[in-house]
């Protein structure tokens, strides 16, 4: 699995990044770097094309690069993967951080596509795909840094396809999000007000199998808050805070 390396090789704790999509490859570059030093981040690139295989590379790769079971901090989808290696291989993992989760039940995934459609203008079914992703990419965000050339725009639509509708098979037979009763260690979850994926909603429906979830919501924010001028240090002070003082 390809992947970058930030701050110290002998940083603590090691913290695995997992990027959104599926299939945004890179995609979390700043966030990884965000909260790098004293921390050594790894941030692998995933590419399979079934949650069994997103997490069973997941393994592969905390046994061949951690040599203790490291915090892992996932945005959007991979906040969902890495709910759901925590709870298949919960020794594996010394705590999670969900930045801005992806949904998991129906009532939340209207609610997004709900507030996803308000926020569209009226002529975007006409526009081509390239040209409704920019207007997506504008809704999440509020008030937008400068891009970082360490967040890349790849996206792997065949991946992207396969695995969601591989999680939605998993939602929909009743595997999550009941599995993550398994999971033990400390999870906090941060996100966005104005993100249409909504957040409390999301907590709400992993509050029943996960009673340590801390949840923060950030203001002026959505989707990616590395990459918004109100929320990047309120986000860096919380996360930091929480990997070091626990």
């Amino acid at each position: 699995m390809q992947f970058r390396e930030h701050g110290p090789r002998n940083g603590s704790p090691v913290v695995v990044v997992l990027h959104g999509g599926p299939g945004a490859v890179g995609s979390a570059g700043g966030l990884a770097r965000l909260l790098a030093d004293p921390a050594r981040v790894l941030e692998p690139w995933q590419e399979a094309l079934t949650v069994e295989t997103h997490i069973s590379d997941v393994l592969s790769f905390v046994s061949t690069h951690c040599d203790e079971p490291p915090v892992i901090v996932g945005h959007s989808w991979g906040a969902m993967l890495a709910l759901a290696f925590a709870a298949e291989h919960p020794s594996r993992v010394a705590a999670l951080c969900l930045v801005c989760s992806g949904t998991f039940d129906l009532e939340a995934r209207a609610e997004f596509q709900r507030a996803l459609e308000q926020q569209m203008p009226t002529h975007a079914e006409g526009l081509s795909r390239a040209d409704r992703d920019a207007i997506v990419d504008r809704i999440y965000t509020v008030a937008p840094l400068p891009a970082d050339p360490l967040d890349r725009n790849e996206f792997d639509e065949r991946a992207n396809e396969a695995s969601w509708n591989d999680m939605l098979r998993l939602q929909a037979d009743g595997t999550y999000p009941a599995a993550f009763a398994r999971v033990q260690v400390p999870v906090l979850m941060v996100h966005g007000a104005d993100d249409p994926h909504p957040g409390r909603m999301i907590r709400a429906s992993l509050a029943p199998y996960l009673p340590q979830l801390e949840y923060h919501e950030l203001a002026r924010c959505s989707h990616y808050p590395w990459r918004e001028r109100e929320a990047r240090d309120e986000l860096a002070r919380l996360v930091r805070a929480w990997l070091y003082d626990r």
